[in-house]
């Protein structure tokens, strides 16, 4: 039986029926699933492949079609965060293209990342010839072996007749159900190898398609909704947790207007940032380990927590029998079936696309007439919003990066595209930025991957050439992949880069005073040896300039993002600056720490009996 499934389309690809190399399908493929960039470093087994594209871009060129462009990092880990900064941004399947060997290994990062973050990109690797394979070649790794563990699925291409429907396949595994990388490993034969294009057909994955059939029609049951409602009619402080999930599945619209019809405040973890409008009163911002405190104060309070598509990651419930302990009820959404009690005992739980659920459960209250009565409860919240706001020191001489972050959001106004680095600045980033729509906010969540915040805002400015994209980075992150600030240039990418300089692991430091009795092993580097300014100099920046000056950080902000082309910002800011508020890791949010200028609430609220913590492993989706 064979396992390639060719489906009759309506109307034939133009090109059906020609006869084309391995490498030159791969591209047709690429190009008829909308990739507008490719992300990638040529090397010996995939310059046909690359060959490929020349050649399609010339055809292209020739007719007046868009061509693919190339953009070519510095190094392999910046493709594959360049790939992601473009998924992340667009909702399109992002495309790093890379060699064998050292060129498909240092793509594991970025693989990993995007599969904790559910990110969808589709990594195509050069492999030997495949009578090579296991000799120890030139340049040979065992890729499958090496993503197996990391990706969303590998595939190995050894039938050159299966490739194009390999490549069609790849790509409709990294976008389905719970988006993911998908590595594909093609060895220099297949991509040299001609034969029949066909213009359409799979790989026959009867397993995998079986689970997606199953999700994408598994409608919210009447009965489902009029006890979620139910539940909600006997709480009087309900709290939606809004997770990345509602992002991926392209549910914010959805999440507002189910939030607006029931009158419902909600919190969003580090990658659901911008699921709701950051400016919205019911928005609540970020909560967790560096949550606000009145975010986290709220889930303390809440009798009905809602969550959806979010997971109970340990940066959000620290200790999850601890974690929203006021509960009487809390409820899950979201479309991988292992998240269901996989940390937190759940009372309601609903698998399936977020979106169709969300607008589902807004039709089915309308439809049962769902009293909404949220006045005191809201009251209630912007109190704890005005009493226990995000504070800094403000009459501090030296520069607060909480300061600098403040005159980026007011300039743009919440509608800037926004990638970080991991670090202090990227929980600054996170607290003090606005984000008006989602896919604005670009990190790396789940992995912490410092380097992520260049090559990400390379990859989304790529995506969204009309769009103003900032990088807030930090000296360290920024030392990481310090090399694609000339991939920036060379393609003459507008993007806006700002190193808030701390000359040293700032996180990691703060970590050390704070549970380590101030021992600053490895972390207090006082790295001024690195010019970053000259750095951005030499590879092209017109505009690189040094803000030391507390007095003048409104001005050159100003000057910074207006520039027209890609400009380079370091700030020099308070050493001893810190994230605030912070629990502590695997800490209620009882134990939070809030620092010298956010309130503390003395007392936290008694809890009633805490909803258990799942005993039984998670069902596998």
């Amino acid at each position: 039986m064979s396992d390639t499934v060719i489906m009759p389309r309506p109307q034939a690809h133009p090109l059906a029926g020609q006869v084309m190399s391995g490498a030159q399908m791969i591209v047709q493929v690429v190009a008829d699933e909308g990739t507008s960039a490719i992300f990638g470093y040529s090397g010996g087994a995939i310059l046909p492949t690359y060959d490929a594209v020349s050649l399609y871009n010339e055809a292209q060129k020739l007719a007046g079609n868009a061509l693919i462009p190339l953009i070519v990092p510095a190094n392999e880990q910046g493709a594959g965060f360049m790939a992601a900064g473009y998924a992340r941004s667009s909702g399109r399947v992002g495309v790093a293209l890379v060699t064998s060997g050292p060129g498909a290994t240092n793509t594991v990062t970025p693989i990993r990342d995007c599969m904790a973050d559910s990110v969808p990109i589709v990594v195509i690797c050069g492999q030997v010839p495949t009578a090579a394979i296991g000799s120890d070649a030139f340049q040979e790794a065992p890729v499958a072996s090496i993503m197996g563990a990391v990706a969303k699925h590998v595939f190995l291409v050894t039938d050159p007749v299966k490739l194009e429907a390999t490549v069609r396949t790849a790509f409709e595994v990294a976008r389905t159900g719970r988006p993911g990388p998908v590595v594909i490993d093609i060895p220099k034969d297949v991509q040299n190898w001609k034969g029949e294009f066909h213009g359409h057909g799979t790989l026959a994955i009867p397993g995998y398609r079986r689970r997606m059939d199953t999700c994408a029609v598994s409608a919210l049951a009447a009965e489902d909704a009029a006890r979620f409602f139910e539940l909600l009619a006997e709480s009087k402080r309900p709290l939606i947790y809004a997770g990345g999930g509602v992002i991926n599945g392209e549910a914010s619209a959805a999440l507002r207007e189910f939030a607006a019809a029931f009158e419902l405040p909600v919190v969003t973890t580090l990658m659901g940032i911008g699921a709701m409008d950051t400016t919205d009163p019911r928005c609540l911002r970020m909560l967790g380990m560096h949550g606000a405190a009145f975010a986290n104060y709220a889930v303390e309070d809440c009798d009905f927590l809602i969550t959806a598509g979010a997971r109970f990651d340990d940066r959000v419930a620290g200790d999850p029998q601890r974690f929203a302990a006021n509960a009487r009820a809390i409820v899950q959404l979201d479309i991988d079936r292992a998240e269901i009690n996989k940390v937190k005992r759940v009372q309601w739980s609903h698998v399936g696309p977020l979106r169709e659920a969300l607008v589902a459960l807004t039709a089915a209250g309308h439809k049962l007439g769902a009293q909404v009565d949220r006045a005191g409860w809201l009251a209630e919240l912007a109190e704890l919003r005005r009493v226990h706001a995000m504070n800094y020191d403000r009459e501090s001489p030296l520069i607060q990066p909480y300061y600098v972050i403040e005159e980026i959001a007011r300039l743009t106004k919440g509608e800037a595209i926004v990638s970080t680095g991991v670090g202090q600045h990227q929980m600054w980033a996170a607290q003090y930025c606005e984000f008006r729509e989602p896919r604005q906010w670009l990190t790396s969540g789940s992995m912490g991957t410092m380097g992520f915040g260049l090559p990400a805002a390379i990859g989304a400015q790529v995506a969204n050439p009309g769009r103003l994209v900032i990088d807030i980075d930090g000296d360290g992150s920024m030392r990481m992949n310090v090399g694609e600030l000339e991939t920036a240039t060379t393609y003459d990418l507008p993007i806006k880069v700002v190193v808030l300089n701390n000359f040293g692991d700032g996180m990691v430091k703060q970590w050390q005073k704070l549970f380590f009795k101030g021992r600053l092993s490895a972390s207090d580097k006082s790295l001024h040896k690195k010019d970053f300014v000259r750095a951005a100099q030499a590879d092209g920046f017109g505009y690189a300039v040094r803000l030391e000056r507390k007095a003048d950080v409104q001005r050159v902000v100003g000057e910074f993002l207006e520039y027209p082309g890609p400009a380079f910002l370091e700030v020099v800011i308070d050493p001893d600056a810190g994230v605030y508020p912070m629990v502590g890791p695997g800490q209620s949010y009882d134990k939070m720490i809030t620092g010298d200028y956010i309130v503390a609430r003395k007392v936290a609220p008694v809890a009633t009996a805490p909803v258990a913590v799942a005993q039984d492993p998670p069902q596998l989706f």
